[in-house]
């Protein structure tokens, strides 16, 4: 059976995961992966007073990359920007207990999604301030 080499923390996150959707009002968006040939993530964050108030996710991906996806949703929101970007592979899959060896890099796109979606909030905040 599948859950033999996962946590019961990923089987928990893949069968009920977390701030899952789309979210069309996201102060920004972060992406990672490639659908065309396997997981790919898509992060939305809203953010007031520095602190990420609100994420949500979609998900193309196996058992792990939604797990993993959930996790990082919990572990960004409430964090200040600055906490978010440090939030890296290991502690998304230290928060699950653990992933396979062949399913680390799903916890790779957390981080990097989240990374992503904080770069391009900040790009257009930027622009605003110039603008």
């Amino acid at each position: 059976m599948f859950c033999e080499s996962f946590s019961d923390k990923v089987i928990e996150h893949f069968m009920c995961p977390r701030n899952v959707g789309s979210m069309p009002d996201a102060d920004a968006i972060g992406s990672c992966g490639d659908p065309g040939c396997g997981d790919s993530l898509t992060l939305y964050i809203k953010v007031k007073d520095n602190v990420i108030t609100d994420i949500s996710f979609l998900v193309f991906g196996c058992v792990a990359a939604i797990a993993s996806s959930s996790m990082t949703t919990e572990l960004a929101k409430g964090k200040t920007l600055e906490e978010a970007l440090r939030i890296t592979d290991s502690d998304i899959a230290d928060a699950l207990d653990g992933l396979p060896e062949n399913k680390i890099h799903c916890s790779v796109l957390g981080a990097t999604a989240l990374k992503n979606a904080i770069g391009n909030y900040s790009a257009q905040t930027a622009n605003h301030a110039v603008g």
